[in-house]
């Protein structure tokens, strides 16, 4: 495993990272989720992302269990902030009472007195950005968090933040990106790279889609993510026809690669150098194995123009709004 700095932290982070999005918030049992994060420790993982809305506190209580057996120093520990967190609708956001009482409540559940990386899991145009800013800033003061980051904001958003506090404020930016979707090409790559922020990048495997299970016309494997009912939520993110026939004229360039698609895949992003980690699931320890053994794999030339062509118009290139997220901002 090798590891990358993160953006302008001292934080060392593993190229592959470990995520509990649709897993380990109930997705798969208790004791398959203990299974996975040993497999991490094991393949040399030492990041580990999750969020406060993964199963409304689950995802975050199942890793409060698990990793409060190793060493606190051993892992590095994010979590996010702005997902409704219960049936009031006012329980969600990045108002200063909503981030103050959140970090308290994720701390409990991760048994632990800090997380390294804080990030706003989106933005939130109904609060003045300065009070975000200045919640997130004092959840740093506290030492409740080492470090700061957002996922999925929009460039006006991102200079909108760093006008107010600086260049030092976010250490990580946390975007969808695969070969699949590469719209944060456009203009978050190089934003935050002027600014010393480093991408963690979620869906590197377009949500199983670029490790070739499913296949064009067919449907979709019986216990694969998208055949559950609580894991096939993100489905419609990155599947399509158009995709998966993309997907088949990347399987002969893997081949020719000597090795899986799934390698590819994680070493495609990995190219970039303003990438730190790519999160990946996993419902299976070696699945985490597998995963892992794509850090550290260099694509030649040859390899990434063979991608290039087999991809064709399938990916999304263009600077395209997230999910949930939501454009502009607000001042005082």
């Amino acid at each position: 495993m090798r590891y990358r700095t993160l953006g302008s932290s001292d934080l060392e982070v593993s190229e592959i990272s470990l995520g509990s999005w649709l897993t380990y918030s109930g997705g798969v049992a208790a004791d398959t989720a203990r299974a996975c994060t040993e497999a991490a420790f094991d393949a040399g993982i030492n990041f580990f992302d999750t969020a406060n809305v993964y199963g409304r506190g689950a995802a975050e209580t199942a890793w409060g269990e698990i990793l409060s057996a190793h060493p606190r120093d051993s892992y590095v520990l994010a979590t996010k902030v702005w997902g409704r967190m219960s049936d009031d609708p006012d329980d969600q956001g990045l108002s200063p009472a909503q981030i103050a009482k959140q970090i308290d409540a994720s701390l409990t559940r991760l048994r632990t007195d800090h997380v390294d990386l804080y990030q706003a899991h989106r933005f939130d145009p109904t609060v003045p950005v300065e009070d975000t800013v200045e919640a997130l800033q004092k959840v740093v003061e506290q030492g409740k968090a080492r470090y700061l980051g957002f996922s999925e904001w929009t460039p006006e958003q991102i200079w909108a933040a760093v006008d107010i506090a600086g260049p030092g404020l976010f250490a990580s930016s946390q975007p969808q990106y695969s070969m699949l979707w590469q719209a944060p090409e456009a203009e978050v790559f190089g934003l935050c790279a002027a600014h010393d922020i480093s991408q963690i990048v979620w869906s590197p495997l377009a949500q199983g889609v670029l490790t070739g299970k499913y296949r064009p016309g067919r449907p979709v494997p019986e216990g694969s993510r998208f055949a559950s009912g609580t894991m096939a939520v993100s489905r419609d993110l990155v599947y399509s026809d158009a995709a998966l026939e993309a997907v088949e004229r990347l399987v002969p360039v893997a081949e020719g690669a000597g090795m899986s698609l799934a390698t590819l895949a994680l070493a495609w992003v990995l190219r970039r150098t303003e990438v730190a980690s790519a999160i990946t699931g996993a419902s299976r320890p070696e699945q985490v194995h597998s995963n892992a053994a794509a850090s550290g794999v260099e694509l030649s030339d040859e390899v990434l123009t063979a991608v290039d062509a087999a991809l064709g118009d399938a990916p999304v290139t263009e600077p395209t709004l997230a999910p949930s997220a939501e454009p502009g901002v607000r001042h005082r």
